[in-house]
């Protein structure tokens, strides 16, 4: 034994235990006496794995104390209460966090008397993180996971563990995995149950078979076991025989030994009560009682393999052409839990079957609206569900017919089979609110190539959800005949307040709904070659997501009128109007500054908190462009400007913040030589994928910079102090500590990625839109420190960038800068050179004018 337990033992209450040598002695020495007997069937095993329980505990807490809560967990057999004498002990030994010094010293101090008594454990060391994901190339550990039960430690951190593992994606895994793994080991042994000398425990029939039945039916349906060709008697019955049997296998062999040869059979056949004058009418007794037993195993996982459903969801099933509940009874008092059953069906692109719609129809009227979204992770997963794609119509279309969209959302209910005779629109109320959901639906997944300019506006979406939601209620006022987008307003702020929807969602989605019927006046009805009609409706909108939004909206609002109003033409006047609406935004905003009169400023100087005094805030916005008031929320404007607060030279202050499945940060600072190059830089360093940004200078130097980006490794989701960490490499990279070129190298040398580009870039200049800046657009293959890249490379011509707009659509990015050199805008001979400089770069033939050149990967 180990020095660490040298000394003598004692439980929780201090009272001495035996040494550990002692206790699985006498352990195992009560397992081969019920064994001898022939009684080493569940519940011998079952007491056997109590008292190893006992001996963990012991061990676990004599070891030094690990410097975070930890779990020792029993894993497979063991964990099934199923250990024989000569079974490896599997555990897991659970950490909450990252794994320490003190931890390390813990494992031995727990590991090594296992060890020296003479144990074969099977240990897994994991950190709670690591199952936040499924280990889809390693099945055999999952297995194990699924018969998991606590030892010894932290028992929260079990339930946690539990909580995070059993998923409904990670049931339907193991289901898919456990089938393949039962073919090929049926196949090791030709596919028949009947072998003379079978395997106990690997054979068709034998107690793999028995725990795979279990397996299936626990993570699929659990009444299946129930109503199965073998009654819950006979299924006990086969799995103690075959259980008493491996027992005496490995009391005879002393060994893990799990084949019943014919040497074997006739060494355990009379302990375990087969009479007989001769040994061989002893085993021919016993090898018919394990065939019928066999037979039962083999019968039961074939008839629970073939009634399995898919698990789709906690209580949902896919059953063959369609997902219904699984327990019926148990759905109908649960109806929060509904919806996963459409969003099951979309995900799996299928039918709700009957009887599951049967079970909402005939119980919905028993709930209130509150009902069915009680939670935050409930209304979370209802904006879910509400983002368009292959199938949302139908759901949404099935749900109205069973009740339970009306009961979800009254305010809809009141326009059920309304029907306004204007001679205009072609079908009720509710069916063209649901319709206009469809078309949106078509333009994500299914889109026509005469409408891919509108299809590629949906994949650009931040909120795509919100938008579906502000078609779901864009017509509900026409419950009556006043002005219905007013009264849509009013009836969709009941709901959003019942859904605790945030300030900023409830104002786009109270845009929406009162301007849905704005465009299609503009396009058809205005003179939209005259730019002030143009620059009216910017002003409306006010940023380019609005638009797109607003445009989509319409265009499936009008289709959804009849199949022949939207034509060509209005296609034509629609996208020529968005496209004029979306130049003067991008191109000439950085013109327009925020005046010390400028509406909304009034408002946001009024309602500021007690901490930032009136001046702080008009000097920070003054030479800001107008959008930033647009863009930015009054909370965030008030935490920019204390970011500025009390600003050095040398001085970089950051923000960073989750936004749902983004970041943001923001970083104020004062102007630098290669400021925004090296923020990129920094970002790409991290491997983060920037989705999105605004880089805005005021005349006195003062720059906000904000980019919202994702990051695919979860590096500061994973790692403690990792917010700390990006935070300090950014503000020694952007002070000029620290240079970013070496971190670029090392990420690019450790991602794969290929040489062929996928889009020819372009660069385009354009020196007429904007009165003060020439205007940079670039066109190019999204890649590994793209942005860095070219702003160094507007750096090094002498240029200095003053506005920066980023986007990437799919794989593609779309960034713009508005530049000037000197203070002017670029000469024709400077265009030239930046051009030429940054079209090698971007097609790979120059490393000229770069001190660091990546391969391709997200920026």
């Amino acid at each position: 034994m180990s020095d660490a337990h040298a000394g003598p033992f004692t439980d929780m209450n201090g009272s001495a235990t035996p040494p550990p040598a002692q206790a699985l002695e006498s352990a195992r020495e009560e397992l081969r006496d019920a064994t001898t007997r022939g009684l080493g069937g569940r519940a011998a095993l079952g007491r056997y794995a109590a008292r190893v329980d006992a001996l963990l505990r012991q061990l676990f807490e004599a070891a030094p104390a690990p410097a975070q809560p930890v779990a020792a967990i029993a894993l497979g057999g063991y964990g099934r209460r199923q250990l024989c004498l000569w079974s490896d002990i599997d555990l897991l030994i659970l950490f909450e966090g990252p794994i320490g010094a003190a931890d390390e010293r813990f494992l031995r101090g727990f590991l090594t008397p296992l060890w020296d008594l003479g144990v074969v454990v099977g240990q897994q060391v994991r950190e709670l993180a690591d199952f936040s994901t499924v280990e889809s190339d390693n099945p055999e550990f999952l297995l194990a996971l699924v018969d998991a039960r606590p030892v010894a430690g932290d028992r929260t951190l079990f339930e946690r563990f539990t909580v995070t593992f059993h998923q409904p994606a990670t049931h339907a895994h193991i289901v898919s995995s456990l089938g393949t793994l039962i073919d090929a080991r049926h196949a090791r042994f030709n596919d028949t149950l009947y072998q003379l000398e079978p395997d106990v425990k690997e054979a068709p029939g034998a107690l793999r078979d028995l725990t795979a039945a279990r397996t299936i039916a626990s993570m699929s349906d659990p009444t299946l076991l129930t109503r199965g060709p073998v009654d819950a008697a006979r299924l006990e019955e086969a799995e103690d025989y075959l259980l008493r049997i491996r027992s005496m296998l490995h009391l005879i062999s002393g060994r893990n030994q799990n084949v019943l040869s014919h040497e074997l059979q006739e060494k355990i056949a009379e302990p375990l009560g087969y009479a007989g004058a001769q040994p061989q009418q002893q085993v021919e007794r016993m090898m018919s009682d394990y065939f019928r037993h066999a037979r039962t195993a083999n019968r039961l996982l074939q008839w629970v393999r073939d009634s399995a459903p898919t698990p789709v969801g906690t209580n949902l099933g896919l059953f063959g052409r369609g997902v219904r509940f699984i327990n019926p009874i148990k759905a109908a008092r649960r109806p929060d839990s509904w919806l996963r059953l459409f969003a099951a069906a979309v995900e799996h692109q299928c039918d709700v079957l009957e009887d599951a719609l049967t079970v909402i129809r005939q119980n919905v009227s028993r709930f209130a609206a509150e009902d069915f979204f009680p939670t935050p992770e409930s209304r979370d997963e209802l904006l879910r569900f509400l983002k368009p794609r292959a199938g949302l119509y139908a759901r949404l279309s099935e749900m109205h017919d069973c009740g339970l969209l009306g009961q979800m959302f009254p305010e809809f209910q009141a326009i059920s089979w309304r029907v306004v005779r204007d001679f205009y629109h072609k079908y009720t109320v509710d069916e063209h609110t649901l319709l206009t959901i469809r078309n949106l639906e078509r333009l994500a997944s299914a889109c026509p190539p005469s409408r891919e300019p509108f299809g590629s506006l949906v994949e650009d979406l931040e909120k795509p959800e919100l938008l579906v939601l502000s078609l779901l209620f864009h017509d509900v006022g026409k419950w009556k005949d006043e002005d219905h987008a007013t009264e849509s307003v009013r009836m969709a702020d009941h709901m959003m307040t019942r859904l605790h929807m945030p300030a900023e969602s409830r104002e786009l989605v109270e845009f929406l709904i009162r301007n849905h019927l704005q465009m299609s006046r503009v396009a058809f009805q205005r003179d939209t070659e005259d730019p002030e009609i143009v620059k009216n409706f910017a002003a409306l909108v006010g940023i380019e997501e609005r638009l797109k939004l607003l445009c989509l909206m319409t265009v499936a609002d009008i289709e959804a009128v009849s199949p022949e109003t939207l034509t060509p033409w209005k296609e034509e006047l629609l996208w020529r109007l968005y496209v004029d609406t979306y130049n003067h935004l991008t191109l000439s905003y950085a013109d327009e500054l925020i005046g010390r009169h400028q509406a909304g400023l009034s408002d946001l100087l009024s309602s500021r908190p007690a901490d930032i005094p009136e001046p702080e805030i008009t000097q920070f916005l003054e030479g800001l462009p107008r959008r930033y008031l647009q863009l930015a929320s009054p909370e965030a404007i008030y935490a920019h400007v204390r970011l500025s607060q009390n600003i050095a030279k040398d001085d970089v202050h950051i923000r960073l913040e989750r936004k749902e499945s983004a970041w943001e940060l923001t970083v104020v600072t004062l102007d630098k030589p290669f400021l925004f190059s090296n923020i990129c830089g920094v970002l790409s360093s991290f491997g983060m994928d920037i989705l999105r940004g605004h880089a805005m200078t005021t005349p006195k130097g003062l720059v906000l910079d904000i980019v919202q980006f994702i990051d695919e490794e979860r590096f500061l989701e994973l790692n403690v102090g990792a917010g700390e960490r990006f935070s300090e490499v950014l503000g020694d990279v952007v002070s000029g500590r620290a240079d970013v070129t070496e971190r670029l190298r090392r990420r690019e040398q450790s991602v794969l990625h290929k040489a062929t580009p996928r889009f020819p870039a372009v660069v385009r200049f354009d020196n007429q839109s904007s009165r003060r800046y020439t205007i940079l657009e670039i066109n190019a293959d999204d890649a590994l420190g793209l942005l860095y890249r070219i702003s160094r490379l507007i750096s090094h011509q002498g240029c200095d960038v003053d506005l920066v707009l980023i986007s990437t659509e799919g794989k593609k990015a779309i960034d713009v800068f508005h530049i000037t050199k000197g203070g002017a805008k670029l000469t024709e001979s400077t265009q030239h050179a930046l051009r030429a400089d940054l079209q090698r770069m971007l097609g790979g033939s120059d490393e000229a004018n770069q001190e660091y050149r990546p391969a391709e990967q997200s920026r």
